[in-house]
């Protein structure tokens, strides 16, 4: 449940760390004048967190430290020694050249050196990455995350600089909502098989709907009423027969009055309306043209101006300017009429390449009637008729392929109905239960709630409320905040600092919450003090102590310019508080004893 031990192969160059039950103080002191204004030591306060990381398995990353540098720890081996529920441990060997093979030993004494303990003697050894992990999990026992595996939740109790940015979305976390929501609902209190459920129907829903457009797609606009393709093959297959039985009794008779009702009802009828149109379509365009060529206003003011002045009669202008005024309202009721002509000469255009295209095609097909119809020849009509009978099953082909599609289409809008109203069901069942235990006052939601604004308001004099609202996609929505003196919400969350220490109210409200469970009890926070002033470092220590008095292990790290004032040279911290003392006057003050990389 936690971390007892940590040690490797290597102690001059990682020395044995020993952690206490309660709490542990990695201390890192800035001697030197010149660095005490640098952001950054490289002395490995922070590294500690993700070598305990390492040793509850984590996946490899080439980004991780011990493999980014290779050169430097390819001989390391590291052991985790971890105390169970039942106060036995076990010891987990990992290396770094060999990180998917792992070993493992159960003992019941703690602070164990297993460094030089030979192959023979451990319980598993070289045990498959994957393998190893499950084995972990059923040794760690840690039975409330279930269905889930240990590591699952585990950066809520090994928080890195990068996971103080978001109280419940951890940097590991960030993929689907779908992989962690159902998770954090869980270990909350609320009906984590409900949000799983919901996400899966609702991945579901969004696969059906996906096929539904591709098939809308594929049918490219074609007919997508069931019903009516139905007809048209009916229809099809009727004529398919009739021309069989024609072609079996190799008897042309009914084919030929059938196809001399075609031609005359059908043929003849529409080509000779096509030509009654595009007769009456060319008289109009004829007509435009020449009214757009007479368009022409041949009055001329000035010679008018010189005729009168030549006659002796007195022009004065008025004469002129009325004319003047005349032609431009005659010149732009002209404009005008000239558009609508321009524009119904194109109309015009456009109609009678559709009617000759029309007619060529009809012209095509009663040529072809006409042949069939005075052909004597039995074997050409024969041919003829088996071309028109391929083409027809062909189009039945098409049609059988499209109704498939229909059938299809209609078949994934029926599924989708019932995908929505399961949704639908499910989300009115996540929120009845969000209600319920919100309501509930005993509830175990209620409880981390309550323990959440005690550790803030006993840190900064301030109410917080941690709430979780089902939102109109019936998604857990998951919030931290800080109230006013009205209970209203607050900006202030929102600096980096207060953000850190809801993020530590978070993870200790949990930890007391399940301490009557086989859960994790132990939270490792770097930087703990960081940004926050010297009252409210006091306040926070006090809480600390307070839980680590419950049974919960605390392991944190702080830089020694963070520590709160004290007078007489008191110290803020018991020397069995403190695990580890980096400094940077040399290597040796590393947590690796080695130059920074």
């Amino acid at each position: 449940m936690k971390p007892s031990k940590l040690y490797s192969n290597r102690p001059a160059e990682f020395v044995a760390i020993e952690f206490e039950p309660e709490l542990n103080v990695v201390l890192a002191e800035i001697r030197l004048p010149e660095n005490r204004d640098r952001d950054t030591h490289n002395l490995g306060k922070t590294t500690l967190g993700r070598l305990l990381d390492f040793g509850f398995l984590a996946g490899r990353d080439a980004k991780f430290f011990l493999f980014k540098h290779l050169d430097r720890f390819e001989e390391f081996v590291f052991f985790l020694e971890i105390e169970l529920l039942d106060r036995s441990y076990v010891t987990v060997r990992r290396s770094v050249a060999e990180a998917s093979k792992i070993a493992f030993k159960k003992h019941a004494a703690r602070h164990q050196d297993f460094s030089t303990l030979p192959d023979l003697e451990w319980d598993h050894v070289d045990v498959p990455f994957a393998r190893a992990k499950e084995l972990l999990d059923s040794l760690l026992d840690w039975r409330a995350l279930k269905p889930w595996h240990y590591r699952k939740g585990l950066g809520y109790f090994l928080r890195s600089q990068e996971d103080f940015r978001n109280v419940f979305q951890l940097r590991k976390f960030a993929n689907l909502h779908a992989d962690w929501k159902p998770f954090l609902a869980h270990i909350l209190g609320f009906d984590a098989e409900l949000i799983t459920q919901h996400y899966e129907k609702e991945n579901e829903l969004k696969e059906a709907e996906q096929k539904a457009t591709t098939i809308r797609q594929e049918l490219g606009g074609e007919i997508e009423d069931a019903g009516k393709i139905d007809g048209l093959l009916l229809l099809k297959r009727q004529e398919v027969a009739r021309k069989q039985e024609l072609l079996d009794a190799f008897d042309f008779r009914s084919q030929d009055k059938a196809d001399t009702k075609q031609l005359v009802d059908q043929v003849d009828a529409r080509i000779a309306a096509l030509n009654q149109r595009r007769y009456s379509l060319t008289q109009n365009r004829k007509k435009i043209i020449a009214s757009l060529e007479e368009d022409q206003i041949l009055f001329n003011p000035e010679d008018a101006s010189e005729l009168f002045r030549e006659a002796g009669v007195l022009f004065s202008g008025q004469i002129k300017r009325d004319f003047q005024q005349l032609i431009s309202f005659n010149k732009a009721i002209t404009d005008e009429r000239r558009g609508y002509l321009v524009e119904e000469r194109a109309e015009i255009d456009a109609e009678l390449k559709t009617i000759n295209t029309e007619l060529n095609t009809l012209g095509k097909r009663r040529s072809e009637m006409l042949a069939f119809l005075s052909s004597t020849d039995s074997f050409a009509k024969y041919k003829h008729l088996s071309g028109e009978l391929v083409t027809l099953r062909a189009d039945i082909e098409s049609l059988a392929r499209q109704r498939e599609f229909v059938h299809r289409l209609q078949q994934l809008r029926t599924d989708i109905r019932t995908l929505s109203e399961e949704k639908m069901h499910l989300q009115a069942a996540i929120e009845a239960d969000v209600e319920t235990k919100n309501a509930d006052d005993e509830s175990l939601f209620s409880r981390i709630r309550l323990f959440f604004n005690e550790i803030v308001e006993d840190v900064i004099d301030q109410k917080a409320l941690l709430s979780v609202v089902v939102n109109q996609y019936g998604h857990l929505d998951f919030r931290a905040e800080l109230l006013d003196d009205a209970g209203n919400a607050t900006s202030a969350d929102r600096g980096f600092s207060y953000k850190k220490l809801l993020c530590i109210a978070f993870d200790l409200a949990l930890l007391r919450a399940h301490l009557d469970e086989a859960f994790p009890r132990f939270a490792f926070h770097d930087g703990v003090f960081e940004s926050l002033d010297d009252r409210k470092k006091e306040n926070l220590l006090a809480v600390i102590r307070r839980y680590t008095a419950l049974g919960i292990q605390s392991i944190i790290t702080l830089i020694d310019s963070d520590l709160p004032p004290r007078e007489n040279e008191d110290r803020v911290f018991d020397e069995t508080e403190v695990i580890i003392v980096l400094h940077d006057e040399g290597d040796r003050g590393r947590l690796f004893k080695m130059g920074a990389w």
